[in-house]
């Protein structure tokens, strides 16, 4: 095991040293189908790439959802496998999800000990929330129907391969919004001749935050973030044209309506008090990931029986997960894998020193295993 975990390790540094970003990933995708031919698994490029693996006679099928796009950020570690994309980081452990996956149908290629098939489902462009929808538009889930899917992700600051996830609500939806005021600018020493637009825009910046303040229960554990505020003013010029723009995350699709319909109300109000124009665009990027209460359960069953620490209710994400995709279409499970409480390891996920830990390579790749045994049993019926 001590190789195998070397090997992991290794495969690990030379994605981590080759990040591409969503859409762009030619050289992990080629370097991904690359290995899982190593171990003669039936393997499809497409959007993404797609490894299948049978055992048996059985005709249930899982998934197992991995993502391999980087982030456009400059690494600031100065260890030897850094990145040698300029401007291009795994800032976010995809590397390390990968790998693990990778892991995972290395161990069960050698020792098939199962019976069914496992559908291996490497993802691009999570980051924008657009890989997996590709995918499923390309028809991956009709060419490879899957009973169950899996994906995971790690977690910095928890102790290394501590696993949580919980049934419901796992990670919340993100929607971009957009207001755009237009009106008339003007002189700065004369406000009154024209219909400025800062001053509207600075009162719906702070009305917005009554939106989770005062609209919603304490419950709902919304976010509404304004991120931007642009104008076209100047020193002495008021200016006519004001965009302002944010992200706002949701934990069920109820709440997320609820805010988009407050978000047009207070542009309409601001327009009318104002005398100026308004428009609101609102789109959702993510939807939010739904874990399946008896997928969760399987897979805290898998964690303990790996010998791994395992909560089954642990408290939702306010983080977006393009896995919730996959979630969509068929029941499943996402759930969260400590990566350590010191150094690199610990830091932020989309931090510039950020690293994903390389303990957790084997530990991940058993885990993946262990699920696919446990859920697709050699000797008899799945449990549950």
């Amino acid at each position: 095991m001590e190789k195998f975990a070397e090997q992991l390790r290794e495969l690990r540094h030379e994605f981590h040293r080759h990040p591409e970003l969503g859409f762009q990933e030619d050289w992990t995708r080629a370097r991904i189908a690359e290995r899982l031919k190593e171990f003669d698994i039936e393997t499809h490029v497409g959007a993404g790439v797609v490894g299948v693996l049978r055992a048996g006679k059985g005709n249930r099928a899982i998934g197992l959802r991995a993502d391999f796009d980087a982030l456009p950020i400059t690494e600031e570690n100065d260890f030897a496998y850094k990145s040698e994309n300029e401007g291009v980081m795994h800032a976010c452990g995809h590397d390390g999800h990968t790998t693990m996956l990778l892991g995972a149908a290395e161990l069960l290629a050698k020792d098939p000990d199962f019976d069914g098939t496992v559908v291996f489902l490497f993802q691009p462009n999570e980051e924008h929330g657009l890989g997996a929808r590709a995918m499923i538009d390309e028809g991956v889930l009709r060419r490879f129907p899957i009973d169950e899917v899996y994906g995971a992700h790690n977690l910095p600051g928890e102790p290394v391969g501590r696993v949580s996830t919980r049934p419901g609500i796992i990670c919340y939806s993100e929607s971009l919004f957009e207001f755009e005021i237009r009106g008339t600018g003007g002189h700065a020493s004369m406000p009154h001749v024209g219909r400025e637009t800062l001053t509207p825009g600075a009162e719906l910046v702070l009305a917005l935050q009554t939106i989770v303040a005062r609209k919603l229960p304490p419950s709902a554990g919304a976010v509404v973030s304004v991120t931007e505020f642009i104008t076209d003013g100047q020193r002495n010029v008021l200016p006519g044209h004001t965009v302002i723009k944010g992200d706002t995350r949701a934990a069920s699709p109820e709440d997320r309506q609820t805010i988009e319909e407050f978000m047009r109300d207070i542009g309409a109000g601001i327009a009318a008090s104002h005398g100026v124009e308004v428009e609101v665009r609102f789109q959702t990027e993510f939807i939010e990931a739904v874990n399946d209460a008896e997928a969760a359960g399987y897979v805290v069953a898998a964690a303990r029986a790996t010998g791994l620490e395992a909560d089954g209710n642990r408290k939702p994400m306010t983080f977006s997960e393009d896995f919730a995709n996959f979630q969509a279409e068929v029941p499943g499970c996402f759930l969260l894998i400590g990566n350590g409480t010191e150094g690199a390891n610990a830091r932020p996920l989309h931090a510039a020193n950020y690293d994903f830990n390389d303990e957790l390579l084997p530990i991940g790749a058993k885990l993946w295993a262990e699920l696919v045994r446990q859920r697709l049993p050699s000797g008899g019926q799945s449990t549950g």
